[in-house]
């Protein structure tokens, strides 16, 4: 294999993918916030429907057909798929309610407080060992949670179900024997019939807005699919050209940006126990990623148990990681994607 003759070229192209789809995924709301009038489970239909065109187009350009038949034939695979495609329209839902609803803010503290929610989730499903640092970070990011539970007099159960839910699709996924482009494509196979059955029955019984308000709102409903679709492929872009530790820190321009949409663009209120707990929040996010560096950066001789269980953490640590793995060792989608 010959070696990249302008690395510095290789990443700076890298990065630009990263940051064109992270700033993507943190300006979902806008787009949300123009089908906030449609019914959040006609809204999730559509988003599935239109998202399975274009990711046909990206499984076909990768060549990657025979693998998601693989999969499809696998039973034990397609039960455990059904299952996750059952939790990420779940996340996908509670995600069109939160904008729909005015409760950005909520989901912005629960896509910080994810990579937290999955270390708790590979301590207590995994097995895996927390080091001081860590348990320091859950600790914080749990005293902001309850600050504002306790200032609102109700806990922040949207938040916290928009990290849980990612966090256990995540455990799932880990244990499916597919690359996440073709079991991503599945999940949304597996979820078309319902979706389309759905649409069908609205438009049967007069109810859905589908060809029934505008052409401007039939568009945006459209456009659902490339929503979903494009920064997956940015990111795919992105993920060969940086490492996944570069990529795992880019993963906080997502909510920064819903937050500073949620206050700045439509008003949401952000009270002094909103910044007690983003600080919290925040705070334990910046021992976290420094825990993390650091483990990266010395090595363990004594203690090869705990490495390999820090390796293991690091490549489920996020649902964005683990498309970026799985596309990544695709060598079909690496040329495609240059």
């Amino acid at each position: 294999m010959t070696r990249d003759p302008h690395p510095e070229r290789k990443t700076l192209i890298g990065a630009l993918y990263a940051l064109g789809c992270f700033c993507l995924w943190g300006l979902n709301p806008v787009y949300f916030k123009t089908v906030a009038s449609v019914p959040v489970i006609e809204v999730l239909a559509h988003r599935v429907v239109w998202s399975v065109p274009f990711l046909v187009i990206l499984v076909v350009l990768a060549r990657r057909w025979p693998n998601v038949a693989d999969v499809l034939r696998n039973r034990r695979a397609r039960s455990i798929l059904m299952l996750t495609a059952l939790i990420l329209a779940t996340n996908w839902s509670l995600y069109i309610w939160a904008v729909a609803s005015a409760q950005i803010v909520q989901s912005g503290l629960g896509y910080y407080i994810n990579p937290l929610v999955n270390m708790l989730l590979g301590t207590f499903v995994l097995r895996e060992r927390l080091r001081p640092w860590q348990w320091a970070a859950v600790g914080l990011a749990s005293a902001g949670v309850l600050n504002l539970a306790i200032a609102y007099g109700q806990f922040p159960w949207l938040a916290l179900s928009l990290a849980v839910t990612f966090g256990v699709y995540g455990l799932l996924r880990k244990i499916v024997a597919a690359e996440s482009l073709d079991g991503l494509m599945v999940e949304t196979l597996l979820l078309l019939p319902f979706a389309l059955g759905l649409l069908i029955y609205l438009a049967a019984i007069g109810a859905g807005s589908f060809g029934m308000v505008s052409s401007h709102l039939d568009l945006m409903l459209i456009l659902a699919g490339p929503v979903t679709a494009v920064p997956l492929l940015l990111f795919a872009a992105a993920a060969r050209r940086l490492r996944l530790a570069a990529l795992g820190f880019c993963q906080y321009l997502s909510p920064t940006l819903q937050l500073l949409l949620a206050v700045v663009v439509y008003g949401e209120p952000f009270t002094q126990a909103h910044l007690v707990t983003f600080g919290c929040v925040w705070a334990a996010i910046a021992i976290y990623s420094a825990d993390s560096l650091r483990a990266r950066t010395v090595p363990s001789i004594s203690h090869p148990r705990e490495s390999g269980e820090m390796d293991s953490h690091s490549k489920c640590n996020t649902w964005l990681q683990k498309i970026s793995a799985g596309l990544c060792q695709s060598r079909h989608l690496r040329g495609v994607l240059l």
